[in-house]
């Protein structure tokens, strides 16, 4: 009776392991065929890669499309840590916005320093109000919290 199922066992192991060498050989033969797919585009010409503006602006879409669901599916007992979370990221925008004002304008101006410097301070001016703003929506939120009398 045991001999029987440890055949049935030995057997159901040789046709698994049977199932996973045709997968395997399967595998090998595709990999094969996009690498010559790979190796006659390269001999055309045809590897440009990506643009980085455009692979930029792909994961900026994506980033907000997260964002507004990440965002809109907090439930509203959460709103006040979100909001202190969001705080605490605009400060380290903070740091690098003041990094990018004080860039050395002895530098020279063909190298962007300028548009750096302008940009760098567009970024504390909104960084700066989005804080305040922050601030003033945690007071307001934890105000509806305390017991009034």
């Amino acid at each position: 009776m045991a001999s029987d199922t440890t055949q049935q066992m030995l057997e159901t192991a040789r046709r698994a392991a049977e199932a996973t060498r045709q997968l395997a050989d399967q595998a090998q033969s595709y990999s094969d065929q996009l690498a010559q797919v790979a190796a006659a585009a390269s001999s055309h010409g045809l590897t440009g890669g990506v643009d980085p503006v455009v692979f930029r602006l792909a994961i900026f879409a994506l980033a907000v499309f997260v964002g507004y669901y990440v965002v809109w599916s907090v439930t509203p007992a959460l709103h006040t840590p979100l909001m202190s979370v969001t705080n605490a990221i605009s400060s380290v925008i903070v740091v690098g916005a003041l990094l990018s004002v004080g860039v050395d304008t002895g530098a020279d101006p063909s190298d962007g320093s300028s548009v750096a410097r302008w940009l760098g301070f567009i970024a504390l001016a909104l960084v700066s109000v989005n804080i305040f703003g922050g601030f003033l929506v945690t007071e307001r939120m934890l105000s509806m919290y305390k017991k009034k009398g």
